[in-house]
């Protein structure tokens, strides 16, 4: 458990802040694919109708039709990441809000910026970063946990999340990159607790921009208790989703997209199986536990040379010590296909070699 403030992590940093002119993107966890037809089409339609204000109705009754909710049960906001500011807005009455760490900083971000003291329960590197909810405070009302994590790639079981759940607490899982996750002989999403509506004071986020490669058109949404998410939306601006947002929206819930997600999501698995066995084989680099999304985190000592070295090199990679729960000798790798994977990899293990 960890009760200090900010310290010396840069809770605002994210992967964009390492891209350049010229570089390798293994940054930011956006995938960059052309767009399908039936996600373009769509977009482009909503730029005709943009002289009329945004009507969300559609978009989130497609949504809502998706998870298997009723539409009170859905806000639609723009990105994930605003999701977090509604959430350290609306809750102010929050005694003892949560982070669990190490995950996306913008939730503790969001609470800090609204006035609220926050706690820190600390992942450890040892049980592969895997959550145990017997870390987190009983009197816990607020907390926060992300599902797959990022930056580890853990994906922690549905249930040992739904056990953070208790009367009285509002439990927020960042599900941004649930649709990145993949396991053979499941039709749907491992683990993720989008569907479920009997655990008390659940609140899912969700994003549209990762898979789809929409992080600009900004465009996600919030699953919970209606009567939870009226207090989320009383504090969203008006209008806040675009009307090209909502178009993504609607084309994104639709049986097209899902099925596609899920063929883009495994082989996803196949290219980032790939990546950490090449990992495994590059002395004193460590990936811990086991990877489940679009990223990888690795130690490698001396994190910060190691990572300047490669952006000498044409590759950027995510710094690892803005996160709290990591440090210095850590980064974070986005998976991309099996070419850029090797040459990345080779580049690594030069630079490594270097350094001996």
């Amino acid at each position: 458990m960890d009760a200090t403030g900010a310290g010396e992590w840069d809770l605002h940093h994210h992967g964009d802040a390492e891209v350049g002119p010229g570089l390798v993107d293994l940054a930011v966890n956006v995938r960059r694919q052309p767009m399908p037809s039936w996600l373009a089409g769509p977009i482009h339609a909503a730029l005709a109708d943009l002289a009329a204000y945004p009507d969300h109705t559609e978009a989130t009754a497609a949504v809502a039709a998706r998870h298997g909710r009723d539409p009170g049960e859905v806000l639609l906001t723009a990105g994930a990441a605003q999701a977090f500011v509604l959430i350290a807005q609306a809750l102010r009455d929050a005694r003892r809000p949560v982070v669990v760490h190490p995950q996306f900083t913008e939730p503790e971000a969001a609470l800090r910026n609204a006035g609220h003291a926050v706690e820190r329960v600390l992942l450890r590197e040892t049980d592969g970063f895997r959550l145990d909810p017997a870390l987190v405070p009983q009197d816990a009302d607020l907390v926060f946990v992300g599902n797959p994590t990022n930056p580890t790639s853990v994906l922690h079981p549905a249930a040992d999340v739904a056990a953070l759940a208790r009367p009285g607490r509002v439990l927020v899982v960042d599900e941004a990159f649930a649709d990145t996750t993949f396991r053979p002989g499941e039709a749907g999403e491992p683990e993720s607790l989008a569907g479920r509506r009997d655990v008390p004071g659940l609140i899912v986020l969700r994003s549209l921009t990762k898979t789809w490669g929409l992080a600009g058109l900004r465009i996600g949404y919030v699953l919970g208790p209606a009567g939870l998410l009226a207090r989320l939306a009383a504090a969203q601006p008006l209008w806040a989703v675009s009307t090209p947002a909502l178009a993504a929206a609607t084309a994104c819930a639709g049986p097209v997209a899902v099925a596609a997600e899920r063929e883009i999501a495994a082989e996803l698995a196949r290219e980032r199986d790939h990546l950490v066995a090449s990992l495994a084989d590059v002395p004193d680099v460590t990936v811990v536990g086991t990877p489940a999304s679009a990223f990888v985190a690795l130690r490698v000592a001396g994190a910060a040379e190691v990572r300047l070295e490669l952006r000498k090199r044409g590759y950027a990679v995510r710094r690892g010590d803005t996160f709290p729960g990591l440090g210095a000798d850590w980064l974070r790798i986005a998976v991309r296909d099996t070419a850029t994977t090797d040459a990345f990899v080779a580049t690594l293990v030069d630079v490594l070699k270097e350094r001996q």
